[in-house]
């Protein structure tokens, strides 16, 4: 059994067990958060498309932990001008554990 969610503008296929990284969620840790927008649902042969969404199915999830990921350089640079700058970016996320998908 698996199914197709929506969070933070991506899509994810989520089966029971699967721990995940997603975009950060404004919840603590050890809490319980549901995904509400299941895209697609498949048990065994019978597989539903929702349209967009399927109704009245929900996956479940833990959240583990949040924090932060590498840090990834940016540079800019202009050329003969003497323009340089460096940046650095951290990612927020979350990490979660699918634990029940409903449908």
């Amino acid at each position: 059994m698996f199914a197709v969610i929506e969070t933070g503008g991506k899509q994810y296929k989520v089966t029971e067990g699967d721990i995940l990284f997603i975009e950060k969620l404004g919840v603590e840790d050890g809490e319980k958060v549901t995904f509400d927008k299941v895209m697609a649902l498949s048990e065994g042969e019978k597989t539903t498309v929702g349209a967009p969404y399927v109704e009245g199915a929900t996956v479940t999830a833990n959240v583990i932990k949040s924090g932060k990921g590498k840090k990834i350089l940016v540079m800019t640079y202009k050329s003969k001008k003497n323009e340089k700058k460096k940046k650095g970016h951290r990612q927020p996320y979350t990490k979660v554990q699918i634990e029940k998908i409903n449908g």
